[in-house]
Protein backbone atom coordinates (compact mmCIF):
# COMPACT_ATOMS: atom_id res chain seq x y z
CA UNK A 1 0.00 0.00 0.00
CA UNK A 2 1.20 3.60 -1.16
CA UNK A 3 1.07 6.51 1.00
CA UNK A 4 -1.64 9.08 0.56
CA UNK A 5 0.04 12.17 -0.97
CA UNK A 6 -2.34 15.19 -1.27
CA UNK A 7 -3.45 16.60 -4.41
CA UNK A 8 -2.30 20.18 -4.79
CA UNK A 9 -5.12 22.62 -4.20
CA UNK A 10 -6.09 25.03 -6.92
CA UNK A 11 -4.37 28.41 -5.66
CA UNK A 12 -2.75 31.52 -7.46
CA UNK A 13 0.82 31.00 -8.05
CA UNK A 14 3.73 33.36 -6.55
CA UNK A 15 6.50 32.07 -8.59
CA UNK A 16 4.82 31.31 -11.69
CA UNK A 17 2.88 34.78 -12.48
CA UNK A 18 2.38 37.40 -15.23
CA UNK A 19 -0.24 39.57 -13.49
CA UNK A 20 -1.93 37.99 -10.66
CA UNK A 21 -0.88 34.18 -10.78
CA UNK A 22 -4.35 32.57 -11.70
CA UNK A 23 -2.93 30.41 -14.57
CA UNK A 24 0.13 29.58 -13.14
CA UNK A 25 -1.56 28.10 -10.58
CA UNK A 26 -3.99 26.60 -12.83
CA UNK A 27 -1.32 24.97 -14.86
CA UNK A 28 -0.01 23.69 -11.74
CA UNK A 29 -2.61 22.16 -10.40
CA UNK A 30 -3.51 20.58 -13.30
CA UNK A 31 0.36 20.15 -14.12
CA UNK A 32 0.20 21.31 -17.30
CA UNK A 33 2.68 23.71 -18.92
CA UNK A 34 1.94 27.60 -17.84
CA UNK A 35 3.16 28.96 -21.27
CA UNK A 36 -0.19 26.34 -23.24
CA UNK A 37 -2.42 27.28 -20.17
CA UNK A 38 -1.67 31.10 -21.17
CA UNK A 39 -1.93 30.74 -24.96
CA UNK A 40 -5.21 28.52 -24.29
CA UNK A 41 -7.08 31.53 -22.40
CA UNK A 42 -5.95 33.99 -24.48
CA UNK A 43 -7.17 31.99 -27.45
CA UNK A 44 -10.60 31.56 -25.44
CA UNK A 45 -10.75 34.99 -24.40
CA UNK A 46 -10.46 36.24 -28.43
CA UNK A 47 -12.99 34.15 -29.63
CA UNK A 48 -15.33 34.46 -26.80
CA UNK A 49 -14.79 38.46 -27.60
CA UNK A 50 -12.85 38.97 -24.87
CA UNK A 51 -14.76 40.34 -22.35
CA UNK A 52 -16.05 37.09 -21.07
CA UNK A 53 -12.59 36.30 -20.29
CA UNK A 54 -11.37 39.38 -18.08
CA UNK A 55 -14.40 39.02 -15.64
CA UNK A 56 -13.63 35.16 -15.25
CA UNK A 57 -9.90 36.22 -14.87
CA UNK A 58 -11.00 38.98 -12.30
CA UNK A 59 -13.42 36.41 -10.36
CA UNK A 60 -10.21 34.37 -10.38
CA UNK A 61 -8.13 36.42 -8.54
CA UNK A 62 -10.43 37.84 -6.21
CA UNK A 63 -11.60 33.81 -5.41
CA UNK A 64 -8.27 31.88 -5.18
CA UNK A 65 -5.59 31.84 -2.54
CA UNK A 66 -2.22 33.09 -2.97
CA UNK A 67 -0.16 29.18 -2.57
CA UNK A 68 3.41 28.35 -3.23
Amino acid sequence: MTPHTPAATLSRSINDRVLAGVLGGIARRMGWSSTAVRLGYIVLSVLSAAFPGVIVYLVLWLVLPEGD
